[in-house]
């Protein structure tokens, strides 16, 4: 069952502006676990483990909430597979799929690039 859909004249769509909507969803892409995972999900869906075992430094909780968040803004869908023991699968949604572009452009650009920005704690050189 879905969500309702937001509805916003496109006259009215303005991120800078305190009260669009369109900065929940920007928070919620831009964050760092979720466009990782989103990203983790492209080549097809992925049990949890194999999620887990591809974003080194995830937590189990902070994955979790991650899939559910992203599961809620249908980003992605979860499949329970009835198994013992259970088995689920993340997959991305057309939407989902739709966020990759942009997000896995950014991905690139931040690997093509990181030795243009000073260090940082915990990166290497500093």
């Amino acid at each position: 069952m879905s969500m309702p859909r937001i509805q916003i004249p496109q006259s009215a769509r303005n991120v800078y502006s305190a009260s669009c909507p369109c900065r929940l969803i920007l928070d919620l892409l831009a964050d760092k676990w979720s466009a990782l995972v989103l990203s983790a999900l492209e080549p097809g869906p992925a049990r949890f483990g194999a999620v887990k075992a591809k974003l080194a430094g995830i937590s189990p909780k902070v994955l979790t909430a991650v899939l559910r968040r992203l599961e809620e803004h249908e980003l992605i869908t979860r499949t329970i597979y009835p198994a013992v023991p259970l088995h689920v699968e993340y997959e991305l949604t057309d939407l989902g799929r739709d966020a990759c572009v942009p997000l896995g452009a950014l991905l690139y650009w931040v690997e093509d690039n990181i030795e243009r920005f000073p260090a940082l704690p915990g990166t290497p050189g500093k």
